[in-house]
This record gives C-alpha cells, sequence and structure tokens, in this order.
C-alpha cells in the first residue's frame, strides 16, 4: 500500500487502512544524505500530524547539529530486555538449530549463571562491568575458567544474534571481555582400594550408577558417551564398543573388560535404543546425584580445595589412563 502525503504537514506521510486508521511517517535525510522513513506510529495510539511535525523538525535539528539520530524503531530495540530475547528468541532457535543437547545446556546455564545477573537489564544497559559481576559470581560458586568463558561466550553469542536479527542496535558489551585462562587438567585419580570402596557404595545406593561408573572406569568413557551408548554400538562377540560422535568429533572404540562384559551381557534391548535410560525409557541427562553422595560419604574430597584434585565422574576417566601407564601400557 503506497503511502501518501499529508497536506499542509511537509515531510509527513500516513497509511490508512480499512478501518479508518492512519499510521504517520517522516522523512528526512541523515548525516550522509540518505533519505529516512520513520514510522511514528497510529492515531489509535494517539499520534497525530503535530506530533510527527514536532518529531521530523527534532530530527532535522540533531543532523544539523551532527549529531546521531536514533529512530524511534531504534529506540524500541535497544529497549528490549534481555530475558526477553533470551527466552523468546535465541532459545527457540537454539532448539531448533544445535543438538538438542547443547540448547538444554545453554538454557540451564543461563538460569543458573547469566538470568540472575542481567535477565532483567535491557540489552542497551548492560556494560563490561555486567560481565564482571558474572564472572565474580561464578568465581565464588567455585566455577572452573573454562565454564565462566562458556557463559561469557553464550551472553556474546546472544547479543550478537539480537544484531543479526535487527533486535537490538546497540553494540555488544562482550567484545572487550577478556577470556580466563583456563587450566581444567584433572591430576586425581583413584587408587585401586579407593575404587573397590567407591564401586560398593554405588552399588548400594543405584545399580544404575554403579553400572555406569563401572562403564568408564575400565573403558575411559567420558558420562556423555555412555548415556548416547546404544545396543548397535555393543559388539561382545569381538568385545568392542562403538563410539560415535564423541565430544572431540572423532569416532573410536573401547575394548570390553571382564567387568564391562558382566553388565552388558546381562542388558537387552533393540539395535536403536539407550543401554542406560532414565525412569522414563529416555537418554539419561547427568550423572545421579548418587555419585556426589557416595563420593561424600568416603570422605574421597575432605579437605581438599583445589577442583582439579576433587573426585567427580570424570574421575573416572581419568583413573582408567593413570592406572594403565603405570602398567607400562604406551600412550598412544
Amino acid at each position: 500500500m503506497r503511502r501518501k502525503a499529508l497536506r499542509h504537514y511537509q515531510g509527513i506521510r500516513y497509511l490508512e487502512n480499512e478501518k479508518g486508521d492512519r499510521c504517520y511517517y517522516i522523512r528526512y535525510r541523515d548525516l550522509t544524505g540518505k533519505l529516512i522513513e520513520e514510522k511514528i506510529g497510529w492515531a489509535s495510539e494517539g499520534i497525530t500530524p503535530q506530533q510527527a511535525q514536532l518529531i521530523r523538525n527534532e530530527r532535522i535539528k540533531s543532523v544539523r547539529l551532527g549529531d546521531e539520530v536514533i529512530t524511534i524503531q531504534q529506540k524500541r530495540k535497544m529497549a528490549i530486555v534481555f530475558n526477553d530475547f533470551f527466552v523468546n528468541h535465541y532459545l527457540p532457535h537454539a532448539y531448533t538449530s544445535k543438538k538438542p543437547s547443547t540448547a538444554e545446556a545453554e538454557r540451564l546455564m543461563y538460569n543458573k549463571w547469566i538470568k540472575p545477573v542481567i535477565g532483567n537489564k535491557p540489552m542497551k544497559n548492560i556494560t563490561n562491568f555486567d560481565l564482571d559481576r558474572i564472572k565474580k559470581f561464578m568465581k565464588d560458586s567455585g566455577r572452573a575458567p573454562r565454564t565462566i568463558n562458556y557463559v561469557l561466550f553464550l551472553v556474546k553469542h546472544a547479543f550478537n544474534k539480537a544484531i543479526e536479527w535487527e533486535l537490538y542496535t546497540g553494540r555488544n558489551p562482550c567484545m572487550k571481555v577478556k577470556k580466563l585462562k583456563e587450566n581444567n587438567k584433572r591430576l586425581r585419580f583413584l587408587l585401586p582400594f579407593e575404587a573397590k570402596e567407591l564401586l560398593a557404595e554405588l552399588k548400594r545406593r543405584s545399580i544404575q550408577t554403579y553400572e555406569i561408573a563401572v562403564m568408564s572406569l575400565f573403558t575411559g568413557m567420558r558420562a556423555g558417551e555412555i548415556f548416547n551408548l546404544k545396543f548397535g554400538d555393543i559388539d561382545l562377540e569381538n568385545g568392542i564398543i562403538h563410539i560415535k560422535n564423541p565430544k572431540n568429533g572423532e569416532d573410536r572404540t573401547a575394548y570390553i573388560t571382564k567387568e564391562v562384559r558382566e553388565i552388558l551381557e546381562n542388558k537387552k534391548g533393540k539395535a536403536n535404543e539407550f543401554v542406560f535410560r532414565d525412569r522414563n525409557g529416555k537418554r539419561i541427562k547427568q550423572v545421579s546425584k548418587a555419585f556426589e553422595r557416595a563420593v561424600k560419604k568416603l570422605g574421597l574430597n575432605d579437605g581438599v580445595e583445589d577442583r582439579k584434585d576433587k573426585v567427580v565422574f570424570h574421575t573416572l576417566r581419568h583413573t582408567f589412563a593413570s592406572w594403565l601407564v603405570m602398567k607400562g601400557v604406551p600412550l598412544y
């Protein structure tokens, strides 16, 4: 529909809908000489030709003075609250463009670390100081530098998407934020007697958590790789587990030991079914709290301050590798 010029009002145009409501626009040239047509609003919203004329005069005055002109649409985009953008725009995009597990991880990260600090702030008001607050919040909670960097990257990525989708016209406050130096290498591994005690305590608390721990301790598999494991990936005859789409992106194999075989032989399912499932029969999303409770019961982390020395589920994978090295198995 073509916009019509309004008599007696220079640079003012309007569109009229079928109900007779008029939407007013103003025209002017910016500092570069480019013709700008800016929507001011509808008569039903209280906008009059006189108001549109006053706004146009302000724009022209700003251009003459060499000031930057910020349109009504730009102000609205800059006023968007971070939580509104993240929940209503970013997350729906993440769930359709990324792995469900990745999108879910981003949702959890946002709710735990980002939302409490900047969720209610307009995006235009978020500064480097706010990002430092997120870093401090996570440091005080004992989070690793790698996790903190991941959260800061998530904020940066969200801002970039808002700019790309033209939902936000300000700057990205993350551009000058420095990454923390990462050193997440695990130092702790279990001694044989510690592993035996841990497995016994897990077996007492949760059979499935015990079985998952055995899988990691005797194959070196990550928790996510075990959760992704399907019956079609297991070759009992040749004693091999095919690990597909692992964290580093390269498929590999793990070898079925006596301890692992005892578990797998007692499980049955179709090739496309998960070997370990949650109570709803679906993929497990995280290690059960039973593991953390067992570690606490045995006092494996008592008096340990450095997170690299704490026993976590990943310690089982590190223990697998450490035991092999101590037996003289080549690193390759």
